[in-house]
């Protein structure tokens, strides 16, 4: 019996001493308080109330992010630009210290108390650098009104002298240096939050100097290093609509710009002066004659340019002549034009850019080409008539002759077989001489009135065609 009551003492004592165990795990672990010697970011909190320090931390983290953030610069001028860290795209957060603190109040006795046993005592809080914040607020249109805009380099042309006038670089947010300058100036801790007021963090904005496309290198990189050749044809008694149909066509082709194995087209360039300019009447050749229209005179340029071509070497990728020959070039030197039907077009086989450069002053239609052209090297063109072609006749019906009779109503005029040689020269020794062309113009008709016995008009038939406007764009 005695041995019975040892035995329930024992249990008793023993549950007494779970219950006080219990007792004192269970207000350990339901502490509202944090766990002693807790720092967070050089925040000690160890022992405070839970609710209070996630309350002030919250506060804290706000104070972070309202500090000042001044950038500045002698670019920017003045105090430079000053906003919050939140407004620079900053954020902090605490979020591995709340969900941590948030086990502490989460499961079973047990389970809480080892937490709370377990818990560390150092945390930090995290800022957060979101750059494109940074991005919208010095975007673009900030950094064209702060710096300003590149200014692409230019090429000018004064007394036959190519000049440039330099570019103008701009500066430019280096946006991967600034996000290593944020990342050393934003504060880490809580160690800035001793006063009401911090003192604002100064980042000297880091800029680079932005190019713009057209520099004077790669001006230069294009070879338009200097007149290579002049050559000028005059307008003569061109009447007023002549005149106006040549400049127009000159400033159409004035500037242009052909690159490394570009082909030059003069239809586009009729069509850039019909467009810009637009075209007036004076002659055009129809069917070997001369007759009225429209855009007369533009085979002037382009009869002009080709004589140029010959006398650079150019590649003459298209050419013919005109039906007659014309009375500013030699024969065999002009290149006629009409629309969709015959072209002028060469090609830049310099190895470089090629400028152009057309203007008529005084009555003078004057081409010049510049580029890169060895010094050494002469062309010169020599055309030779190596046929006389006879004026063939034409007769028509005259009813106020004499049955049988006939006389010259228009005298015609001998036409001609031409062949054209470009020579070229280095260090005055001829080097080549190719032949470029052979060219027929043909006579224009003796024109003989006749009444035939017979009723019947001798020689061929005229065989209707589509009329062709050379050396303009259409009749009236």
């Amino acid at each position: 019996m005695k041995k019975i009551y040892i035995y329930l003492i024992a249990v008793i004592n023993l549950l007494l001493i779970g219950l006080i165990f219990y007792g004192g795990l269970a207000l350990y672990a339901k502490q509202n308080t944090l766990p002693k010697h807790v720092v967070l970011s050089g925040w000690e909190i160890g022992g405070r109330a839970i609710p209070e320090v996630l309350h002030e931390l919250d506060d804290r983290l706000q104070a972070m992010e309202s500090i000042q953030i001044q950038f500045t610069g002698e670019h920017l001028g003045g105090a430079g630009e000053k906003f919050s860290l939140k407004e620079a795209g900053v954020r902090y957060k605490a979020q591995h210290f709340q969900r941590a603190v948030k086990k502490l109040t989460e499961g079973n006795v047990w389970d809480r108390a080892l937490y709370r046993y377990r818990f560390d005592k150092t945390w930090n809080i995290q800022p957060d650098l979101n750059l494109d914040v940074l991005r919208k607020r010095f975007n673009s249109e900030w950094e064209k009104k702060q710096f300003g805009e590149p200014v692409n380099a230019v090429r000018t042309i004064s007394n036959d002298r190519v000049q440039y006038k330099p570019e103008q670089r701009a500066f430019r947010i280096d946006w991967t240096a600034l996000a290593d300058r944020l990342a050393a100036a934003i504060p880490g801790d809580f160690s800035v939050l001793p006063s009401d007021q911090p003192e604002s963090i100064q980042v000297e904005l880091p800029l680079t100097l932005l190019a713009p496309d057209v520099t004077v290198k790669s001006l230069q990189s294009e070879g338009i290093e200097r007149k290579i050749i002049q050559f000028s044809t005059s307008l003569a008694a061109s009447g007023p609509g002549r005149v106006h149909n040549i400049t127009a066509a000159a400033k159409a082709v004035d500037g242009m710009i052909l690159k490394p194995g570009d082909e030059f087209n003069y239809a586009k360039v009729v069509e850039k002066a019909k467009q810009d300019y637009g075209f007036k009447e004076a002659p055009v050749i129809i069917s070997g004659k001369l007759v009225p229209g429209v855009g007369g005179g533009i085979c002037q340029v382009s009869s002009t340019l080709y004589k140029t071509a010959l006398l650079t070497g150019l590649e003459i990728t298209e050419r013919r002549n005109h039906s007659l020959p014309v009375n500013y070039l030699p024969k065999g030197q002009d290149a006629t034009f009409a629309e969709g039907y015959i072209n002028f077009r060469f090609r830049n086989n310099t190895g470089k850019h090629l400028l152009i450069q057309a203007e008529v002053v005084e009555r003078t239609l004057t081409l010049k080409f510049f580029g890169t052209f060895p010094k050494d090297t002469v062309y010169s063109v020599e055309s030779e008539t190596v046929q006389n072609i006879p004026s063939p006749v034409k007769y028509v019906q005259d009813n106020s002759l004499a049955p049988g009779k006939h006389k010259i109503v228009q005298k015609g005029k001998a036409g001609y077989v031409v062949d054209t040689y470009r020579i070229k020269k280095v260090n005055g020794k001829v080097t080549e001489r190719v032949k470029v062309s052979r060219d027929i113009y043909r006579g224009q008709s003796t024109i003989v009135g006749m009444n035939p016995s017979s009723g019947v008009l001798p020689g061929p038939k005229d065989v209707p065609r589509a009329p062709v406007v050379e050396d303009g764009v259409s009749t009236p």
